[in-house]
């Protein structure tokens, strides 16, 4: 049992738990073993008991049960999470939201939608879709990840240049708190300047401080017009040259703006035959471009002068603009199979950090000679949302190395990153969380004065500590 952990569970508590939530809201045998593990394997435990609530009354009355006893809670939502936030150690109530389905309204007039937190994201952008809006949060987990894990882990993705994380597109939220309190927070309104914005606290609280139960979400126009292109570049320095030109060109028309190493591409056709090379040629570096817009704003006509102008600067040395659907499915399947590419290539650690934009060169310049000086020859994956300023950048073994052979290293990888990224005032988790992976680390990144600040909040809400005990802090 973790060290952070509360009481073990006793059988009354557990009964009176299982009352509840009713037989179709207790999860047993072979059902537990996905929830209890980690999607990649990564994380593992056990739990007392799994439980899938069906209504906010009822998580707040196993959440009641759970206070007046001190038994820890571990929420969950599609268990896609990659730093083991939602992973149970031992002994707590699993409290997974995923019978928890409905679109409560949809309001076209106020680009407002509100739904439960077990819907997934991909039915949440489908009900947007049906009444001819736009929920843009988009990420590789969509058809998986449920609402309320993805703003309690205030996830990121690939529009966060032009429409912001998820804490940007919450109006409004309803949580159970850790004393089984219901909050009812699902306000419609951009305005409201009464005191704090307490749903900021459990938006990136990762659970511990309440459960997510409802969400506000923000809409917007559909864009009438859709733009793909990608270019090959010299550097990671072109490749910001590039997001700034555009950003001026188009005023603000780029929604996603990805980088991507040729390391990765190789990867990716090397396991993914069937995903064609972007460009006629290798580059050094790709830049993968989305760009939306209205009716009629000639927005492929701009794309093309720009990205003419890029080419007779220097700035872009080749590019391709999607003419099909087909094309642009193709160049986001480059993006989205990196990681899967990567992990067959080889093993090692993976970090998910965020610098200014306009910072990333230096940084994978400073980075590449601080992990060459722990482990010459290691191969670095390197990718992400450059609009944002957040680098996926993760170290693999040498070539043809055994696929463990950086097994003994991985914390002297992490450690040599984050010092980099420190050094940048950067953040060591631009958008995976704290979770179990990243707990001890925060302790080093962070001021004495935010930890803090942290605990003082934690101890404030969940006196007790049964909320995601051992997660975050």
């Amino acid at each position: 049992m973790d060290p952070h952990f509360p009481n073990p569970p006793s059988p009354d508590a557990l009964a009176a738990i299982r009352t509840i939530v009713g037989p179709k809201g207790v999860i047993e045998g072979d059902d537990r073993a996905p929830l209890l593990t980690e999607l990649r394997g990564c994380w593992a435990g056990d739990a007392a008991l799994v439980v899938a609530p069906a209504t906010t009354e009822e998580v707040a009355a196993v959440v009641k049960i759970c206070a007046e006893n001190t038994i820890a809670i571990t929420p969950q939502g599609g268990n896609t999470g990659l730093v083991g936030g939602q992973t149970p150690f031992d002994d707590e109530v699993l409290l997974s939201l995923k019978r928890m389905r409905r679109i409560r309204d949809v309001t076209p007039l106020n680009n407002t939608m509100t739904v439960d937190a077990g819907i997934t994201l991909s039915e949440a952008q489908t009900a947007a879709e049906n009444a001819d809006r736009l929920f843009p949060l988009s990420i590789g987990s969509e058809g998986s990840c449920q609402i309320g894990g993805v703003i309690s882990t205030n996830a990121g993705g690939v529009n966060v240049l032009r429409y912001g994380n998820t804490r940007d597109l919450v109006l409004g939220l309803e949580a159970v708190m850790p004393n089984g309190e219901i909050w009812n927070g699902l306000k419609r309104l951009r305005k409201n300047n009464t005191g704090y914005d307490l749903k900021q606290l459990l938006i990136g609280g990762e659970g511990t401080l309440g459960i997510v139960t409802g969400a506000v979400l923000k809409l917007f126009p559909r864009p009438a017009e859709k733009v793909t292109a990608c270019a090959g570049v010299k550097s990671a320095a072109d490749a910001v040259a590039l997001l700034s030109l555009t950003q001026s060109a188009t005023g603000g028309a780029a929604s996603s703006f990805e980088l991507m190493s040729h390391r990765c591409v190789e990867f990716v056709l090397k396991f993914f035959p069937d995903i064609r090379a972007p460009l006629g040629e290798p580059h050094p570096w790709y830049v993968l471009m989305e760009f939306s817009a209205g009716a009629q704003a000639g927005l492929l006509g701009v794309i093309e002068e720009v990205l003419g102008g890029a080419l007779e600067k220097g700035v872009i040395d080749d590019a391709v603009i999607a003419q099909s659907g087909a094309q642009t499915e193709n160049l986001w399947r480059i993006r989205h199979t990196i990681p899967f590419a990567a992990a067959s290539e080889g093993i090692g650690a993976h970090h998910d950090v965020s610098v200014a934009s306009s910072d990333i060169p230096a940084f994978l310049e400073k980075a590449g000679a601080a992990v060459e000086r722990v482990t010459p020859g290691a191969r670095i994956i390197a990718f992400g949302h450059i609009g944002d300023g957040n680098v996926h950048y993760d170290v693999i073994t040498p070539q043809g190395a055994p696929r463990d052979a950086l097994e003994g290293k991985i914390t002297a990888i992490e450690t040599a990153v984050y010092d980099v990224i420190d050094s940048f005032d950067g953040s060591i988790s631009a958008e995976h969380g704290v979770g179990q992976h990243r707990r001890e680390s925060l302790t080093q990144y962070k001021s004495a004065v935010e930890l803090e600040m942290m605990r003082a909040i934690k101890s404030a809400l969940d006196p007790k500590g049964i909320m995601n005990p051992g997660k975050m802090l």
